[in-house]
């Protein structure tokens, strides 16, 4: 794994995290207990603290940078799909990124909230718990329904899982 001190700081990984060998850690980094960072993820705190907590995933190719005396957050059970860039934003417990969307300085994405894939989330957006986020910039489009919460939490169950797989399991070769 790729851990960078930088002005004294130094990430902090829970020893039930797993961080793929090819993920770059940076400075002011906290991850939590079971969290998963993919492949190529890039976890930057050089201009304010990342906090990814409990049970969240940062997949691959993800950036997660801060902003200046900020901290950028990844709530509990947070999703962030492949590709997504999070600058000084913070994603509420339990919520979803899609592939590929951008969350500026300053936004809040709600809980249980689902960002769809290839959305632009402008600086300062402000979200309510449970919104359907989607579009270019991204707004509201309705509430997140029972069945898409319950498919969400399946999926950030299987990267939970896959935790404790790739510790037990994966290995270069």
């Amino acid at each position: 794994m790729s851990y960078y001190a930088f002005e004294g700081l130094i990430p902090v990984v829970h020893p039930t995290a797993f961080v793929h060998p090819s993920a770059v850690l940076i400075g002011d980094v906290i991850v939590g207990a079971g969290v998963y960072i993919g492949p190529l993820a890039s976890l930057r705190g050089d201009y304010g603290r990342l906090i990814v907590q409990a049970g969240a995933n940062i997949q691959d190719g993800c950036i997660m940078h801060g902003y200046c005396d900020t901290d950028t957050i990844v709530g509990e059970n947070g999703h962030i799909g492949h590709g997504a860039i999070l600058h000084g934003c913070v994603i509420g417990r339990d919520a979803l990124v899609g592939m590929n969307s951008v969350i500026m300085d300053g936004a809040v994405i709600g809980e249980e909230s689902i960002v769809a894939a290839m959305s632009f989330v402008k600086a300062g957006f402000h979200g309510e718990k449970r919104q359907l986020l989607m579009g270019t910039p991204a707004r509201a489009v309705r509430s997140v329904s029972d069945d898409e919460l319950h498919w969400k939490r399946l999926n950030t169950k299987e990267y939970q899982d896959l935790v404790g797989r790739c510790h037990a399991s994966l290995h270069e070769t």
